[in-house]
């Protein structure tokens, strides 16, 4: 058969040569079908190797010139990006490993199904505990970098970054409220890309997955075709590096250079490739809101549509909006402000105070201002708390408000979808104590307490956060479903700035028709105390330099009250401490439990590693010096359904050090002792110090961790009540069956200890026990040891770690921690 002559370059396509030693490579051609023609053109020098053109160019191969991308198209020139997620691109894939050994069961099937899924507009990780990770493999022609965008805020599931072969790894730390982009540089070569994710579900919540979009590769080889444009997106003039989203109410295909009009009876979100009907309006279109309080002091209730509407008004079986109400009174100001002109109300002027209803008026002699927040009507928001909305999937809620003020309380708004994050943040500069509280001994510089409820037919959650200077959002407690209305508190114990955030969400699942646009959050008061920027609904009494009328507050030296007669400073009594930033009369002087004593500054009490019992007329003395160190015990291993090893460990700093709360634990680290956790970083947000603390561990071998990973720690001990032989004190009981009996004659030493921070499932905080028993039967050097298991009940959740402490006096400490 006879070879026909290439004629014509659609017969044949140019490709470049590998790159030789000196970095040279020639153009080839190509035919399209193999022998299918001859006479192909000569191969010619190409370009050099490191050669690349600028973004919104491609190199056209038969002149090597770069050329300009036409209308509806884009370059990034030596990049690469994948912003369309409908399923996972050529190149990518997504594997799931398993490396545990102690597990039961299958390990190759119980990770079968995990894996990163394609969403649309961003990927979404695995919720299960399973370790999945995403690999892509690209070679560089030059040194080149890698950019992503995530979004990451559950601390429940671990999140790493990493390259093949280089020193390169990154975990993170993300906020609900944003994306967050990430850039790591890359080596000319072959870099094969990891984004690892592993949850831990150890407590039976999913977790929230890791969100991932916008990965963008610069240094690749040159490119030689343009990229079309994809559906929902337009680029207008030639010589793009990117493709605009189509707006709202208009739609494109792929490679369009404009958008096309939806028709009337037709709408689009943002991105859209192609329109919908618009449907009836119904009850679940329009939202109940109200005015301003006019210059008379009155609001009036109105309804309006949801922006933007989508529905049709005027079409058989739509509904209108309802009647607007009558006007009615504004309710009052907020404490510490004073209404201005009968419809502004304004914060009181600093050294005075007010309830809301009255004029502000100046603190009497002897006292200063409360400052703080105490936010209980909700007219319109205060100045420094803003609302937004954010959704991951869309920008169509992006411009509408989170939240919407009512009166008596601030509920969630109505948002653009069921799955939008309803943020509402509220920010503190610093905290500003009392006058007469010393800083340096100050155990709470300020506290926040919030009223709130939830009323839900799906799986709506609650998230309440917080931003420490700055560094990053943390996820402080959450609430799933609906929940009675309650308070919640959560203490300061360092003088920083800080960023309060509630986000509310109806349900994590995407979904373009409204079913859930009636659940709904809402927060009745919010009060935050110390605030530096505050203003006062009342006053405290202060210190005084002397009694002479006019005499101005003083700050009083650590571990001093304030004298109800004198008005002065006056050291409290021996073995007492001050409680939190109450100092007036000599009451705030608490007295510390048995078997304890207060520091010098009288801000803590402790056990300074002796105990003394008397019974039977004698004296037993008891020398706990050998406990003074911190002591770690780790129980397990336990199991996840699918196999995960994890361990419990205990940090425990039983008596000494003259109170100071020396038990660390903290999350994400790689070496667990105490000496190194000692020497991180003050300013690190997740890490706990106290006298008890737990973290949750994975061990680095368990499921190739190039780290162990510590998360989950919590305190389960923020106040020393006491030491006694009893099995009760303040409330905190042992009961007689946790142990078995002791042989010995001694009796037990029990140490009481309670950390109030309510939480989802301790409403009234938890308190430990850690009881010490003598054995002479033990060597003097020491030893932990715990039991294998793990109990609950129904009311309560008791973790037994069978402690055994042995010093030269040869005491084995058993450690019952409960939780209320």
């Amino acid at each position: 058969m006879a070879i026909s002559v290439c004629v014509f370059q659609t017969d044949y396509y140019f490709e470049y040569t590998e790159c030789d030693s000196t970095g040279s490579r020639w153009r080839v051609a190509i035919p399209h079908r193999q022998g299918s023609c001859s006479g192909l053109p000569e191969p010619v020098r190409g370009t050099d190797c490191t050669f690349s053109c600028e973004a919104g160019e491609f190199l056209e191969m038969s002149s090597q010139q770069c050329t300009s991308c036409a209308a509806g198209s884009y370059s990034l020139g030596s990049g690469v990006r994948f912003d369309q997620w409908d399923s996972i691109p050529a190149g990518f894939s997504s594997l799931a490993t398993y490396m545990d050994s102690g597990g039961s069961g299958d390990d190759s099937m119980t990770c079968n199904n995990s894996s990163w899924t394609a969403q649309g507009t961003h990927l979404e990780s695995n919720r299960d505990d399973c370790t999945v990770a995403l690999v892509y493999a690209v070679h560089l022609m030059k040194q080149g970098s890698v950019s992503f965008d995530y979004q990451y805020v559950d601390s429940n599931i671990f999140f790493e970054f990493f390259v093949e072969k280089m020193i390169t790894e990154s975990s993170f730390l993300g906020a609900l409220s944003c994306f967050c982009m990430s850039q790591v540089n890359l080596k000319s070569g072959t870099n094969i890309l990891y984004w690892r994710t592993t949850g831990m579900l150890l407590g039976g919540k999913p977790v929230k997955p890791v969100l991932l979009k916008n990965i963008q590769i610069e240094g690749v080889a040159y490119t030689s075709e343009c990229f079309p444009c994809r559906p929902g997106t337009f680029s207008k003039t030639p010589g793009s590096s990117s493709c605009d989203l189509c707006p709202r109410n208009t739609y494109s295909g792929k490679g369009a250079s404009s958008c096309t009009p939806c028709s009337k009876t037709q709408y689009s979100q943002e991105g859209w490739s192609q329109c919908k009907e618009r449907p009836p309006c119904s009850e679940k279109d329009y939202f109940q809101t109200h005015t301003a309080c006019d210059s008379d002091g009155k609001t009036q209730i109105l309804y309006r549509w949801v922006e933007p509407q989508v529905c049709l008004e005027n079409v058989t079986g739509s509904v209108t909006l309802p009647p607007s109400g009558e006007k009615e009174d504004c309710p009052p100001c907020n404490p510490g402000f004073y209404m201005h002109n009968s419809s502004t109300c304004l914060p009181c002027p600093q050294g005075t105070y007010s309830d809301g209803t009255t004029e502000c008026q100046r603190c009497p002699g002897g006292t200063e201002p409360s400052l703080g927040y105490e936010y209980k009507w909700w007219n319109i928001l205060p100045k420094n708390m803003k609302t937004s909305c954010f959704n991951v999937g869309n920008s169509k809620c992006d411009e509408m408000n989170g939240w919407e003020v009512a009166g008596d309380h601030i509920r969630s708004g109505v948002g653009g979808s069921d799955n939008d994050y309803l943020i509402l943040n509220l920010r503190v500069p610093g905290f500003k104590l009392p006058t007469s509280v010393d800083d340096a001994s100050a155990t709470e510089f300020g506290r926040i307490t919030f009223i709130f409820e939830t009323n839900c037919s799906a799986d709506c959650e609650l998230y309440f956060m917080i931003d420490v200077n700055r560094k990053s959002t943390n996820v402080v407690e959450s609430w799933v479903g609906s929940k009675l209305r309650q308070a919640y508190t959560h203490i300061m114990t360092k003088n920083a700035s800080v960023s309060y955030t509630w986000a509310f969400q109806r349900t994590n699942k995407a979904s373009d028709v409204r079913q859930y646009v009636n659940d709904i959050a809402k927060i009745y008061s919010i009060m935050v105390t110390n605030a530096m920027d505050g203003s006062a609904s009342g006053c405290h009494a202060c210190a005084m330099m002397s009694q002479r009328d006019g005499s101005s507050c003083v700050p009083c030296p650590a571990g001093h009250f304030i004298n109800k007669d004198t008005n002065q400073c006056q050291e409290c009594p021996p073995n007492t401490f001050l409680s939190g930033h109450h100092i007036y009369g000599q009451e705030a002087c608490q007295p510390c439990g048995p078997g304890s004593q207060s520091n010098k500054e009288h801000s803590v009490c402790f056990n300074d590693c002796s105990f003394s019992h008397m019974e039977q007329n004698r004296t037993l003395t008891y020398d706990l010096s050998a406990l003074s160190s911190v002591g770690s015990i780790m129980n397990g291993p336990s199991f996840t359904s699918k196999g995960t090893k994890y361990y419990h460990q205990f940090n425990i700093s039983l008596c000494g050090a003259e109170g100071r709360k020396v038990a660390m634990c903290t999350d994400n680290v790689t070496d667990l002792s105490s000496k190194d956790l000692q020497n991180e970083s003050a300013d690190l947000n997740n890490f706990v110090e106290t006298f008890v603390c737990q973290s949750t561990i994975i061990p680095a071998d368990g499921r190739g961790f190039r780290t162990s990973l510590s998360s989950q720690s919590i305190s389960l001990a923020d106040t020393f009540l006491g030491a006694s032989v009893d099995n009760s004190l303040d409330g905190v009981t042992v009961s007689s069956d946790l142990f078995p009996e002791s042989s010995w004659k001694d009796p037990d030493i029990n140490f009481f200890y309670r950390s109030p921070q309510p939480t989802a499932s301790c409403l009234n905080g938890r308190s430990t026990v850690v009881t010490l028993r003598c054995n002479p039967e033990k060597s003097a050097r020491g030893e932990l040891t715990v039991p294998r298991c793990m109990c609950f009940d129904a009311h309560h959740l008791y973790l037994f770690a069978n402690l055994c402490i042995l010093g030269p006096n040869m005491f084995i400490a058993f450690a019952f921690l409960k939780t209320d």
